[in-house]
């Protein structure tokens, strides 16, 4: 929340209780994400902080690390899919990795290349890639090297390295909020500031040290799949573009300002 906290809500029998509020953050709050395990939640705030907090059988919070690596405003976190590696997205312009060593986390990695704010970050299902998007109106693709890996790429000591291995440019006119790597299908979407949603693909042809994406495309490459939102108070539409008169217009409700219109979160349903 904006007021600094961040609150655990637990399903009742007649809705959604808080049953406990973190507090410490000095600022806003912008993101929050749990562990695969379910035993770390991660938390992102304004102050340029991230906070590592860990939840015990008795769902008793403590936080067991502040992390203050970013030098501006944090704007988002993500978990490994299967791993307790950390990612963070800042207004610096960088992506950072935390991982836990000698009972504390500590920054492994540090992501350079984006030319301003980072909005957002994602893995893909392997945890191998990883999806940064950006107010430069680019999506980067950046993949882990280990010790000794076949490429040559060089590692420090045991720690992997992330190397930047796609850039997706010219596909967007402003900024990109938010992205989102479907664990089912590979599919790469995109949340952009000129109201659209944008689905792209990875060629199947495509090297993995040198992947290519594509939009998406409907039935022929000429129709690539293009999503636009037009917001009002309460109400959002999304209709796929270009329309056609026999397919539905997919709508559903949600308080949303005319603020929020461009910065519109996208997320797979696994």
């Amino acid at each position: 929340s904006f007021d600094a906290t961040t609150c655990i809500w637990k399903k009742q029998e007649d809705g959604f209780e808080c049953v406990t509020t973190l507090e410490g953050h000095e600022n806003e709050v912008k993101s929050v994400a749990w562990a695969p395990s379910g035993t770390l939640l991660a938390t992102c705030s304004r102050d340029k902080s991230v906070w590592v907090w860990e939840v015990d059988e008795e769902e008793e919070y403590e936080c067991v690390s502040v992390l203050n690596s970013h030098t501006q405003d944090v704007k988002h976190v993500v978990w490994h899919p299967n791993q307790e590696l950390l990612a963070s997205a800042s207004y610096d312009d960088t992506v950072k990795l935390y991982h836990e060593e000698e009972d504390d986390w500590v920054c492994c990695a540090t992501l350079e290349g984006h030319e301003s704010t980072v909005w957002s970050v994602a893995f893909d299902r392997s945890g191998e890639r990883l999806a940064s998007c950006s107010d430069d109106k680019t999506v980067r693709i950046w993949r882990q090297y280990k010790p000794g890996n076949e490429e040559g790429v060089a590692c420090s000591g045991t720690d992997p390295t992330w190397k930047c291995i796609c850039n997706l440019s010219g596909y967007h006119t402003r900024t990109i909020y938010d992205v989102a790597w479907c664990h089912l299908t590979g599919a790469l979407a995109t949340a952009c500031g000129d109201d659209a949603i944008r689905v792209f693909e990875e060629s199947a042809s495509s090297a993995p040290q040198q992947p290519t994406f594509s939009l998406a495309a409907h039935n022929s490459p000429d129709r690539p799949i293009t999503l636009h939102c037009s917001a009002s108070v309460l109400r959002t539409s999304v209709e796929a573009e270009p329309s056609r008169k026999k397919r539905p217009r997919v709508s559903f409700s949600r308080h949303m300002s005319l603020m929020a219109r461009a910065v519109f979160p996208v997320s797979f349903l696994e």
